[in-house]
């Protein structure tokens, strides 16, 4: 029997290798992300792949790796993964969508308490032996008014801690989102004219890349700060430096860049580099050690129940079916197929025709694409597999059995 293997990249947190080992699943760990070229030989073999935000799985990776059944992408974004090219061949991708919200909020009310109190100037000066002790350009964030654009899980927490330190908070998202607290939703136009600060937490999909550009910053509050914790395509450095230069922008935060090395050590430049009032991070909005470990274990379990049982729950491009087996369930059959009229009933054709008892049975549909689970009390033919494997509607099958 083949042993089943799981790739990681980027350093997940070592919590999760506890989790394989406790399930059997073999794992190989390289450090930094992996080129197309590099990744397609280091998945041969390979059951589940593990990344965080740098590696990018293309569909040519994917074509190129029949094997790989899984992704977990260690982080919260999965705009790093072609996730039709996943999907149209049956490769279930999840991800930590909750787990370092907090880290990155924290980070974000850090930033904005430092820019608002000028710290990193401050800081710079006394650095170089120039003691500037002044109250002028400084003030309190109790008062100022926060702009959130992006209402999701990362911005509605944060929403909730600004108002907590006495902000009033406005935002701005294209779902009707619920308001938490006081916060109030408003225009676009509105928010960028009326904020002090202004935290970007959109989503990494190509349509967003460079949605924060001159004109945006054109139309914000003289002397607003910008924080982007987001993604780094979603806004262009280079309008956010001509803001910075001529004082429109009072600060600016970035902890996110449209280029990242793919390795610690590795070089890095950005136009933004030493503009005084700009905080320049790498990337470690969700880097604690608190987030990384609640990741790494939410991540690798929802692999292993997708490995171990077929649920998908929580998967972000197959449809969700967390069911457990049943007491008198002995096998199971998942099938990831084209969403077509009639798969179900073929499928209890198949089991009836061959006497094969049915002991649960469940169907999630999701636009193209099919998710089906049936347990058996008894063994499966294998020519109920063959057919399902045949069928026009496929696209992947695996046979799993109680442990």
């Amino acid at each position: 029997m083949d042993v089943t293997r799981i790739l990681l990249l980027e350093n997940p947190h070592s919590c999760a290798d506890d989790i394989f080992a406790r399930y059997g699943v073999e794992v190989v760990r390289i450090a930094g992300s992996l080129a197309e070229d590099e990744l397609i030989e280091a998945l041969d073999g390979v059951d589940m792949l593990g990344i965080r935000s740098k590696t990018n799985v293309t569909r040519r990776v994917i074509e190129a790796s029949p094997r790989l059944a899984a992704i977990g992408a260690f982080c919260i974004g999965t705009n790093q993964i072609d996730l039709e090219a996943a999907s149209d061949h049956g490769i279930a991708v999840f991800n930590a969508p909750y787990s370092n919200t907090r880290s990155v909020v924290e980070l974000a009310i850090g930033e904005l308490i430092s820019l608002v109190r000028q710290i990193p100037a401050k800081n710079a000066a006394l650095h170089q032996g120039v003691w500037e002790k002044t109250a002028a350009g400084s003030h309190e964030v109790r008062g100022k008014t926060l702009g959130i654009i992006g209402y999701g899980s990362i911005g509605s927490q944060l929403s909730i801690v600004a108002e907590a330190l006495g902000m009033k908070v406005i935002f701005h998202d294209i779902a009707e989102r619920l308001a938490l607290g006081n916060a109030v939703p408003v225009p676009l136009d509105e928010l960028l004219e009326s904020a002090d600060v202004v935290s970007l937490h959109i989503d990494g999909r190509p349509e967003n890349t460079g949605y924060f550009d001159s004109e945006k910053f054109a139309k914000l509050k003289d002397g607003a700060i910008v924080l982007n914790l987001a993604r780094g395509h979603v806004m262009n450095l280079d309008a956010l430096r001509e803001a910075v230069v001529s004082g429109r922008v009072a600060g600016a935060a970035v902890d996110v860049f449209p280029s990242e090395p793919l390795a610690n050590g590795d070089p890095f430049s950005s136009t933004l580099a030493g503009l005084s009032n700009v905080i320049l991070t790498p990337h470690i909005g969700g880097s604690t050690l608190e987030a990384q470990e609640s990741i790494g274990q939410f991540v690798a379990m929802k692999l292993m129940n997708y490995w171990r049982k077929g649920s998908t729950d929580m998967s972000v491009n197959i449809p969700n079916i967390a069911a457990s087996p049943t007491a008198e369930s002995l096998h199971r059959v998942v099938w990831f197929h084209w969403n077509t009229p009639g798969a179900l009933a073929d499928v209890n054709r198949l089991f009836a025709e061959q006497h094969v008892n049915v002991t649960f049975q469940s169907l999630a549909t999701g636009g193209e694409y099919g998710y089906m689970v049936t347990d058996t009390a008894t063994d499966i033919p294998d020519s109920i597999i063959d057919e399902l494997a045949h069928a026009k509607a496929h696209i992947r099958l695996r046979l799993l059995t109680r442990e």
